[in-house]
């Protein structure tokens, strides 16, 4: 078939290779100039299973209010005259039910698992170079309520297959010894020895290259303006500049903008833009700064060293499809970094990032077809994009072929 991937972004490329890898003619579209420009441009560099608690949880409720007017707030909610935002977030509101968490924990992780294998053997096979670490992720806390969940988590999560492990304070040091100068106590910790970090950008950039060499034509700097049907099946898109690019079947693995996309058809997808903030900090010769991928779950933030840059990421703004930089949010990460590494000297200018997350309201993605024949979606991976990239795109290559899955697809499908 000739399949159009609408979206360059991790996403869209690892569907892209995937499918053609099938045997399939593909052809990427973006409105950007170069692969990854977006939402996969600076994210927080994390292969992350061990990060497979949902933002819906049973603590959430009472933790966006306290945060509510907060401009430094790791989860800040900005009210709107929106009925999109005020439909997403009810939804969230029964996500966070006890039950549902459980089940949405274990629909990411069963992804995450996968997917990490999947970059692995992509690794491999393609000589993929990306300033990965295989160093592991471990969350640190200072608080005690918080590092008390995180035990409980744990064990869920190692049900479900994630050797993410509960550490002391001393065993944290010992495992990444550039937090010993920390100003915030640490009360204890978890590792997950498994997960890896890198530069999503570069990645994803590199496989677009083996794309292209595998026959993936992709189409930059080019706006989808709207899907062509016809006899209630997709038949291509159309380009702003008035262009219809024809084909056999639609992949929309546009993020954020995927809901806009499709509404006209009737289609009311249950993702709405979380703007997530980073800072790139080069890091000056001799400076303390980590190797291991560290994550702040009070704070919301995570930390992955990237050759000699380092990156951090985090908090969630739910402000529409608003893409400014709050400076106050990246000051906030780089406050909260220095507490914990407070040995860490930046040489040149740190530069300040934001990007939209497309959320789901359980953090579970959108991947299968659609109820409308020749449409497939890959969207909604929220944080866990470059977590989920590579199983997300391997997922929709086994279902657009109608081969059995590795891992069940149903918890993926879209409604």
């Amino acid at each position: 078939m000739h399949i159009l991937v609408l979206g360059a972004g991790l996403i869209g490329i690892s569907s892209a290779w995937h499918l053609a890898a099938d045997g399939h003619r593909v052809t990427v579209v973006d409105r950007q100039d170069g692969p990854a420009r977006e939402t996969s441009f600076a994210n927080g560099g994390q292969i992350s299973t061990s990060h497979a608690e949902p933002w819906a949880n049973p603590t959430a409720p009472l933790k966006v209010l306290k945060w509510l007017g907060r401009e430094d707030a790791p989860l800040l909610w900005r009210l709107r005259a929106d009925g999109a935002q005020w439909l997403w977030g009810l939804r969230f509101l029964r996500e966070c039910l006890p039950g549902r968490t459980q089940q949405n924990i274990g629909a990411i992780l069963r992804l995450a698992l996968f997917s990490r294998e999947r970059l692995q053997a992509l690794r491999a096979e393609l000589d993929l170079h990306y300033e990965q670490q295989s160093c592991g992720i471990l969350h640190i806390y200072s608080d005690i309520a918080e590092f008390e969940h995180a035990v409980t988590q744990a064990a869920l999560m190692r049900r479900h297959g994630c050797e993410r492990e509960v550490k002391s304070a001393a065993e944290c040091l010992a495992i990444e010894p550039a937090l010993a100068g920390s100003q915030l106590e640490i009360v204890g910790g978890t590792y997950t020895a498994g997960d890896e970090s890198g530069d999503a950008r570069l990645f994803t950039e590199a496989l677009a290259e083996h794309c292209r060499a595998r026959g993936v034509a992709l189409r930059q700097g080019a706006t989808v303006s709207g899907l062509i049907s016809e006899g209630g099946r997709v038949r291509g898109v159309r380009l702003a500049s008035g262009e219809p690019l024809t084909a056999d079947a639609v992949v929309v693995a546009l993020g954020s903008h995927s809901p806009l996309l499709l509404a006209p058809l009737g289609i009311a997808l249950p993702v709405y833009p979380a703007k997530g903030y980073s800072i790139t900090i080069p890091l000056a010769a001799g400076s303390v700064a980590p190797r291991v991928s560290l994550t702040d779950d009070g704070a919301k933030i995570v930390i992955s060293r990237l050759g000699n840059r380092l990156r951090v990421a985090g908090t969630a703004e739910f402000a529409g499809y608003d893409c400014s930089i709050n400076a106050r949010r990246c000051e906030a990460l780089l406050d909260r970094t220095r507490q914990w590494l407070p040995q860490l000297r930046a040489e040149g200018d740190i530069v300040y990032w934001a990007g939209l997350r497309p959320a789901t309201p359980g953090n579970v993605p959108l991947i299968g077809r659609t109820a409308i024949d020749g449409l497939w979606l890959n969207t909604g991976h929220g944080t866990l994009g470059w977590t989920m990239a590579c199983g997300s795109g391997q997922l929709l290559a086994d279902l657009v072929a109608g081969r059995r899955p590795a891992i069940d697809a149903a918890p993926y499908a879209p409604v």
